[in-house]
């Protein structure tokens, strides 16, 4: 169960508490399940303790409390929140010096589009995933899904699913239409995604909200195809379904990422707080995070996996477009909230 589906499922009960309470020099605001051990054993080998958590729901939910003036050390929080919490002023840089696996991180993830302003690091990315075509390789030929049109395709009315997340959706409404980078979408290839997505609209079965619905929908035949993330690969497959993961249909695939950032006047201690980063970024946790379904950033301890390991999950190398979902200038990410809201209610 990854934390993702444990998000749904229980962050409405535990939202904003403190779950974990150890070491009280350091708070780290994080989603359910990101508290485990086994993603920071360096940290409690140094100081045998844990870090004390809390928890949010949803990023937004967390930016807010933090803007009401919650104090917390560090907090998780995915790509595509990076550019308006850093705009609000509420973050401090990251020191680079400080982090030695900072010269490992894969390139792709750390790019100056999500890691850099100017001279300063606001963000280490951590963890990441990759979103792609699921679908029941008993009733989908593998030819139908090697285009992102299948979620178009009228022999599939009624039986295709893409993800209430604004992010996801148009990711592969962004690589339908031909664009790979969203970060400075033009006018145009905005409004190319958003009529595909209102073309596919009338196809679809229903939005799925979280990885458990979306097994259910797959395992009970009222889906074939779904735009999904990877951690559905390995979860189906423990069930003996028949599952495919496509991401490698001619328009590409999409890469979601997550990590870290430094909170202003944070009441602990900012040793830990690099501490902690250090120990999530070491090879000692790329395994755990495998596990849970989440691909390490550190790049050298990811080469050590295997790809047939990592393919396994869903993260393994391909050879198509990728779109990396990184931040994007808050005006166009707030259209595009706009803009699926609409779609999704019909007009």
């Amino acid at each position: 169960m990854t934390v993702r589906l444990i998000l749904a499922s229980t962050a409405a009960l535990i939202a904003g508490s403190a779950a974990w309470a150890t070491d009280a020099d350091l708070l780290v605001f994080d989603y359910p399940g990101f508290e485990n051990a086994a993603f920071h054993t360096k940290y409690k080998d140094k100081y045998g303790d844990n870090p004390t958590f809390t928890f949010f729901g949803d990023e937004e939910e967390a930016f807010q409390k933090l803007r009401s003036g919650f104090r917390t050390d560090v907090s998780h929080v995915c790509a595509g929140s990076v550019t308006k919490w850093v705009e609000s002023g509420i973050l401090e840089p990251w020191d680079t010096s400080k982090i030695p696996a900072w010269g490992d991180l894969n390139a792709n993830l750390k790019g100056t589009d999500v890691a850099d302003t100017g001279a300063d690091v606001y963000f280490v990315p951590t963890d990441f995933g990759s979103t792609g075509i699921a679908y029941n390789t008993e009733e989908v030929p593998a030819e139908d899904v090697a285009s992102l049109q299948v979620f178009k395709d009228p022999k599939y009315e009624g039986r295709v699913t893409l993800p209430d997340n604004v992010d996801d959706t148009f990711a592969l409404a962004y690589l339908a239409t031909g664009t790979t980078n969203w970060t400075h979408a033009t006018d145009s290839q905005f409004d190319a995604a958003v009529e595909w997505l209102r073309e596919v609209h009338p196809n679809l079965r229903t939005y799925w909200t979280d990885p458990a619905e979306l097994a259910q929908l797959l395992a009970s035949g009222e889906v074939l195809v779904s735009w999904a993330w990877n951690e559905t690969l390995p979860t189906m497959a423990e069930q003996d379904f028949p599952i495919g993961f496509q991401r490698e249909a001619k328009e590409g695939s999409s890469l979601w990422l997550c990590g870290y950032v430094d909170l202003k006047d944070g009441p602990g201690s900012e040793e830990k707080a690099y501490d902690f980063l250090n120990a999530m970024l070491d090879p000692a946790a790329t395994q755990a995070l495998l596990d849970a379904g989440y691909g390490q950033s550190n790049d050298k301890a990811m080469a050590e996996i295997g790809d047939e390991a990592l393919t396994a999950v869903g993260l393994g190398p391909i050879d198509v477009p990728v779109l990396a979902q990184l931040p994007m200038p808050g005006e166009l990410r707030e259209k595009q909230s706009a803009a699926f809201e609409k779609i999704k209610a019909g007009f």
